[in-house]
């Protein structure tokens, strides 16, 4: 007995026109109601893939992955260069997750001043290094876009404090080398004032220039106890 090969249930004409009417794969520039176009891959009629959108407002642009109509994943936004007509600047490169810089990457704040460290819901979190305008480094801990945990801030005459951070200001037990007097001082921090500590001479040979007289030398123990007491105390105020 031959076998009859039942044929396929036909689908209503409204689902074959939608079927076709969706934005899938490859497609060529795509421009929204606001003016905004997007040029890439779709699917499932969102943004996903790899793809290329620029805002019609703002005149800037993003170029990298997409998945399910955000940037997701590795990619670049830069802005129109006002010096250089039809030219850009590139603003930030690196990790975006659900439309906010996310992951590792650098952002150019301006021409001298850029970070580049970890993100996290599009804020400075986790490892980073800001470099600033008029020579400064900070490298360090990072929480909600602010300097947090340990760090170190390196002054354009190398001069530098290492040590704790909180709410973007020098917090906690820290040291601050005097590196063109050759002199160190160790102690504690409170909103960037330095509370409690003891001044020392540090590669005082070797400092281009050192303090006219030396530190005098002091009994180390007594020093100690107090300086240990007094990060005992701060340690217990921030509980």
């Amino acid at each position: 007995m031959p076998m009859l090969k039942e044929p396929k249930a036909k689908q209503p004409l409204w689902k074959e026109n939608d079927y076709k009417a969706q934005k899938k794969g490859i497609r060529n520039t795509v421009y929204s109601v606001n003016g905004d176009q997007y040029t890439g891959e779709w699917l499932n009629n969102l943004k996903d893939g790899k793809g290329t959108y620029k805002w019609k407002e703002s005149a800037c642009i993003y170029d990298g992955d997409w998945k399910k109509g955000k940037r997701n994943g590795f990619g670049t936004y830069s802005r129109p260069d006002t010096k250089h007509k039809g030219q850009f600047v590139k603003e930030y490169s690196g990790g975006w997750k659900n439309d906010m810089r996310h992951g590792y990457g650098t952002n150019f704040y301006t021409d001298e001043e850029y970070y580049e460290g970890e993100w996290y819901g599009d804020k400075r979190s986790g490892w980073g290094r800001m470099y600033y305008k008029d020579g400064t480094i900070y490298e360090g801990e990072w929480y909600d876009d602010k300097r947090n945990g340990q760090g170190m801030l390196r002054l354009p005459n190398e001069n530098r404090y290492e040590g704790s951070w909180r709410d973007d200001k020098k917090n906690g037990p820290g040291k601050f080398y005097y590196l063109t007097n050759g002199q160190l001082y160790e102690g504690v921090w409170v909103d960037d004032i330095a509370k409690c500590g003891t001044m020392k001479d540090f590669d005082r040979n070797n400092a281009p220039e050192p303090t006219q007289y030396p530190i005098p030398k002091v009994e180390l123990a007594s020093v100690s106890g107090v300086l240990q007491e007094s990060e005992e105390q701060f340690l217990h105020d921030q509980e």
